[in-house]
């Protein structure tokens, strides 16, 4: 990983989270202005194989079902702890993060449409076309993703408090954990569709895969989310306790830190090096 950072590091998209949500944004423009060309933008293998290939991208374009006041809060947090994690982990890691969760979203649909196949559920081309076109748009989109993001910040962040229902203050770590139930109870009962199921679970267990590379990368290497934020604080601490001042006043004691639009100028009549601001470099007693 350090050595594709000091490679390809440059090249991290910077407020990611962001990003996304502007995809979105997009999104909403194209489904009010031009809903039927939603149909084309869905992450269909079969369709992708065929030809489609600006599928694999603009699937991730496609928002959230319904654009309420409940979603754009929503939209909000998530943008909120996507920038925490981003500032935590940087830039390139948050990237490559996100990145690798849209990667397995696009090879798991691959495998959903091979396991569809090999448990020969009725005509290839004809099953994939109908479920894809009509319901892969909640099945394979970015929903997964963004609680991949939920689960990481409160896997970094577990005694962070948010405020459910704008009252009731939770830890991030039980959120986390309730929510983890809660994909294991939608993996193991599915969607009652037998064919559907194939797509909807391969998009939960793929969309959350790498939230799992990343635990089990924290659990055995030194990237644990508690010493992350530790080494940040240190590193903080020490950029703050290595800055030195270029210039102090002997009398007020103020230095360019406090403002640097003060201006500096060494006495020529004192003995010794003393240094004033402007405000005391004509008023000072000269030291002898």
């Amino acid at each position: 990983m350090s050595r594709f950072e000091k490679r390809f590091g440059k090249y991290a998209i910077r407020n990611l989270s962001l990003v996304l949500v502007l995809c979105y944004v997009a999104g909403y423009a194209i489904r009010l202005l031009l809903p039927q060309l939603q149909a084309y933008m869905t992450l269909n293998p079969y369709a992708i194989l065929h030809g489609e290939v600006w599928r694999l991208f603009t699937w991730i374009l496609i928002p959230p079902s319904s654009l309420d006041l409940f979603t754009i809060i929503m939209l909000f947090f998530y943008y909120s702890i996507g920038t925490s994690l981003e500032h935590v982990w940087g830039t390139y890691l948050y990237n490559v993060y996100l990145f690798s969760g849209m990667l397995f979203t696009v090879a798991g649909s691959f495998v959903a449409m091979g396991l569809y196949y090999l448990m020969g559920y009725g005509d290839l081309g004809t099953g994939i076309a109908a479920i894809s076109i009509q319901q892969m748009s909640s099945v394979f989109s970015t929903y997964y993703i963004n609680m991949s993001i939920f689960l990481a910040y409160a896997a970094t962040f577990p005694n962070a408090q948010v405020l459910l229902m704008f009252i009731i203050p939770v830890r991030m770590k039980w959120m986390g954990i309730a929510y983890s139930v809660l994909l294991l109870v939608d993996l193991v009962s599915g969607v009652g569709n037998p064919i559907l199921n194939i797509f909807y679970r391969v998009a939960i267990f793929a969309s959350l895969l790498n939230f799992v590379v990343f635990w089990l990368r924290t659990r055995m290497r030194h990237m644990a989310p508690k010493q992350v934020i530790r080494r940040q604080q240190f590193r903080s601490q020490v950029h703050q306790a290595s800055r030195v001042t270029k210039h102090k006043c002997a009398i007020c004691g103020r230095t360019d830190e406090d403002d640097p639009n003060l201006e500096f100028r060494f006495c020529s009549k004192c003995n010794g090096n003393y240094e004033y601001c402007q405000y005391h470099l004509f008023t000072h007693e000269h030291v002898r």
